[in-house]
């Protein structure tokens, strides 16, 4: 009888989610030449090719979609065993497990999940902070509940998600107290050559900021750029730049950094987004969070 070599179709499943050999040796703390021979055994077992190169990345061939399906199953009830087993006897506490895009301010991300810990039964949150790409096949796999991000799924995502619109709100420019005694008469029109902190490129805010300094006919000195949008606020209180912050937040941002408001822009519009498996949301601390972001945070 043929057994599974489950090591096997862990180091497959790694490649295929992380897009190449490389990428999953780092995760695993392989070699890559170590997860290479692995997976050729496991080729040579079920007698068919799984990965294929395209471009820079490895995607799987037909027949690996087929089998990554499959460890999906696996790895998520191998899990579930693990838990139960664990917590056998003791009380059982709902789990919501849930993927912050790493682009979303933390301020934001906090005050989306606060209603799911007001439940009258209590949720255990467990939170993991990543770039989308990476959030979204775990969501997938049912590794996650629920995505939040600053954008919809992309059509080019083929997983079985769904973006519901939690809301949205327009932005305003802080600064330090002493940067903002200079910049905040005359603005918006003193922000040009002015210092400023923006976050990454591939974010929505970065390329929303671009596009209205651009019609605006403004050019701000880049000071600093920043994936982390918590260190870009710190670099913010000590005066290094103006920043652009969710108006959603602004007093929360305001109180916690010392900083003090320069104007509102209502043309530059953040959107939320909560991604779930589900097209109908049923999880009750999902729930939560979407009535309280529509009625509340973005009313």
């Amino acid at each position: 009888m043929s057994w599974l070599n489950y090591h096997h179709l862990q180091y497959f499943w790694t490649v295929a989610r992380e897009g190449g050999v490389s990428a999953a040796a780092r995760r695993l703390h392989l070699s890559p030449s170590a997860i290479s021979s692995q997976i050729k055994e496991l080729e040579r077992a079920l007698g068919a090719p799984l990965l294929a190169r395209r471009g820079r990345r490895v995607e799987p061939t037909a027949i690996g979609k087929l089998v990554l399906g499959y460890a999906d199953e696996i790895f998520t009830l191998g899990r579930e065993l693990f838990e139960v087993a664990r917590d056998r006897g003791a009380p059982s506490t709902p789990v919501l497990r849930v993927g912050i895009a790493d682009v979303l301010p933390k301020a934001i991300a906090h005050a989306l999940l606060a209603p799911a810990l007001e439940l009258a039964e209590p949720v255990r949150l467990m939170c993991r902070e990543d770039r989308p790409e990476r959030l979204f096949p775990e969501l997938a796999a049912h590794e996650l509940d629920l995505v939040l991000s600053d954008a919809p799924l992309g059509e080019d995502q083929r997983l079985k998600a769904f973006s519901h619109l939690l809301g949205e709100c327009d932005v305003t420019f802080v600064a330090s107290r002493r940067l903002a005694e200079k910049l905040k008469p005359g603005f918006p029109a003193s922000l040009d050559g002015a210092p400023l902190l923006v976050p990454a490129p591939h974010t929505a805010l970065r390329r929303a900021l671009g596009a209205w300094f651009d019609e605006r006919d403004l050019a701000p000195r880049l000071v600093g750029e920043f994936d982390d949008t918590a260190l870009l606020k710190t670099f913010g209180q000590s005066g290094l730049g103006a920043f652009a912050v969710p108006s959603a937040v602004e007093a929360d941002v305001r109180r916690q950094f010392d900083v003090l408001t320069l104007g509102r822009v209502a043309s530059i519009r953040e959107r939320y987004y909560a991604i779930s498996p589900e097209r109908k949301i049923r999880h009750p601390a999902v729930l939560a969070i979407t009535r309280a972001a529509r009625r509340e945070l973005f009313a």
